[in-house]
């Protein structure tokens, strides 16, 4: 398993609010993690940094590094099963990992704090989540990913653009569309839209 600590540069951009803020906190043992609170962010090309370096075990015990996928859009989920706005954004997880995959976009978990492994291939069942999550028991893998994804803010969404490096990324519970949209915005390309599409909140102003 190995790790680079990331910054984000100054530049950052806040693209749209889609959802709502959630307040409050959901305990895990003695851990507590705040809810996501709905913002788009998506970097401008020039300030992505330095490519993010991540492997480990996935849940089905593989090994998984995230350097293979390079030269493909990633998009990586971090996630728990204890989780319900993780819950609430697993179909459209699926559906967008469905309409995306045949465009060259690899879909990654990061299962966080789900100490029964059991539980949370359970939870893959349920949602018929097919595509691989990286077991991350202690939240190490997460370093890689200081300064993007707030330590205690479940679920997280990163879009990770073909060089590896992060240009999106989304805090909350995610839609289908929404995710659509920040892909596009990363690849410069136009998914065909799919019916089962949740409509996308307005922006805030």
């Amino acid at each position: 398993m190995s790790h680079r600590r990331l910054g984000l540069a100054a530049g950052l951009v806040v693209a749209v609010l889609t959802l709502s803020a959630c307040d409050g906190s959901e305990g895990v043992g003695t851990e507590a993690y705040a809810k996501g609170d709905g913002t788009a962010v998506e970097i401008a090309e020039a300030q992505r940094g330095e490519p993010v370096e991540v492997s480990g075990t996935t849940l089905t015990g593989e090994q998984l590094d995230l350097a293979s996928m390079r030269g493909r859009t990633v998009v990586l989920n971090v996630w728990g099963s204890w989780c319900a706005p993780c819950r609430k954004e697993a179909k459209d997880l699926v559906a967008a990992s469905k309409q995306l995959g045949p465009r060259g976009v690899d879909f990654v978990g990061i299962n966080l704090r789900d100490n029964n492994t059991a539980q949370a291939l359970a939870y893959e069942q349920k949602y018929g989540i097919t595509f691989p999550s990286l077991k991350d028991d202690g939240g190490e893998l997460l370093l890689a990913f200081r300064g993007a994804v707030p330590p205690k803010a479940i679920p997280t969404t990163l879009v990770i653009d073909p060089q590896g490096r992060i240009a999106a990324r989304f805090s909350g519970a995610i839609t289908q569309r929404t995710l659509v949209d920040l892909v596009e915005g990363v690849t410069g390309a136009s998914a065909a839209p799919s019916s089962s599409a949740a409509p996308a909140a307005e922006p805030s102003t």
